[in-house]
């Protein structure tokens, strides 16, 4: 060891340590999409429910769609995970279960949600423009129903107008078309990809 680190306290040398082996793990690591394409090969392989290639067309039809479909929202999160911008399908998903709480619940749940992601610097700010962040913060006052409603409806057409078409040509897009169209060997099922876990996807989306 050098004259110059021998001098350093233990404690900075053990700091430096620590950095070290961080940045090598994640240097090992691979990228978001890399890791969200693995997580799809991985369920295409070892699921058991069939999602059709009717299913992944309609994905392709529409943003409604695709927002309509458990797995279909589960690829989307992938690829928005994989932009660094996670925190729109989390806001979302966030004001769906905020609209099935009950009444006692909504004013404790709706400052969560704004302190959560639509103050100012909030941890996971969404983009959205002062006036709805300031109506939002006034609907705090009576939490009702409609309390994120304005917000929500923004960052659902910003996904839609902005990330979902850059999904239509992602490599996660073009792995679940591909095993959709593909025929699976096992007689009786039609071709398609699969799913973990054996129920339909049935899940609502509000514009």
């Amino acid at each position: 060891m050098c004259k110059g680190l021998a001098t350093l306290p233990a404690t900075c040398l053990k700091s430096a340590k620590n950095i070290k082996n961080k940045i090598g793990f994640l240097l090992q690591r691979p990228g978001p999409q890399a890791a969200d394409q693995k997580h799809v090969k991985d369920k295409i392989v070892t699921g058991k429910r069939v999602v059709g290639a009717a299913e992944v067309k309609k994905w392709k039809e529409s943003f409604n769609q695709l927002m309509n479909s458990d797995f279909g929202r589960e690829l989307f999160t992938g690829f928005l995970r994989s932009e660094f911008s996670e925190e729109n399908m989390e806001f979302w998903n966030a004001c769906q279960e905020y609209n099935k709480s009950p009444p006692r619940k909504m004013a404790g749940r709706a400052k969560l949600i704004y302190h959560q992601y639509i103050e100012e610097d909030a941890p996971n700010q969404v983009n959205l423009d002062s006036a709805t962040r300031a109506e939002a913060g006034r609907n705090l006052r009576i939490a009702s129903l409609s309390c994120f409603d304005d917000a929500q409806s923004k960052i659902y057409v910003l996904m839609e107008k902005d990330s979902y078409r850059r999904f239509l040509t992602s490599k996660l897009m073009q792995t679940a078309s591909a095993k959709a169209e593909a025929p699976l060997k096992n007689k009786g099922k039609e071709s398609g990809c699969v799913m973990q876990d054996g129920q339909t996807p049935t899940s609502s989306a509000s514009s």
